[in-house]
């Protein structure tokens, strides 16, 4: 059936999804996990079965890809460090550390508080949400934000 309806479930997966690509992925894969000796027998409807499944699998994909991406994000501010450096990346790095200065600058004081506590004075959030009088949660989300500021920052100014 999955073979059969191919278009026609990637058409709607398509629409769900909004990329062909995303839905021909994830077409292959379900077909990949039905091809197994414990996959799907009689279904009362198939093909509503199929496209739940296809979709769960496309969730759980971009969901994975998301938190690789969050993990790159971080770190990518602890790459500005070089334990060794010759004189090329020494001229780099005062370049970035110039640059993540300005990003900072242009931060509202409230994230360049929580960021510098959280990233360079290594405090836990609770302790950041204590000292600021705000919830961890709102800690949570503006060290988020000025991350994702100062990483979009960093990337157009040092290209």
């Amino acid at each position: 059936m999955l073979i059969e309806q191919y278009d026609d479930l990637r058409r709607r997966l398509t629409r769900r999804l909004g990329s062909a690509d995303a839905a021909h992925e994830t077409l292959h894969e379900l077909y990949l996990r039905m091809d197994r000796p414990d996959g799907v027998s009689a279904l009362r409807n198939p093909a509503t079965y199929i496209l739940a499944v296809a979709v769960n699998l496309a969730r759980d994909r971009w969901r994975t890809e998301n938190r690789r991406a969050e993990r790159v994000d971080e770190s990518a501010l602890y790459e500005l460090i070089d334990e060794n450096p010759g004189p090329e990346q020494v001229a780099e790095g005062r370049s970035s550390l110039e640059a993540l200065v300005r990003a900072l600058d242009l931060l509202t004081p409230r994230q360049r508080m929580i960021m510098v506590a959280a990233r360079f004075e290594r405090l836990p959030q609770a302790e950041i949400a204590r000292r600021l009088n705000i919830s961890t949660r709102l800690v949570q989300i503006e060290l988020q934000r000025a991350l994702e500021f100062c990483e979009e920052f960093l990337a157009k100014n040092l290209s």
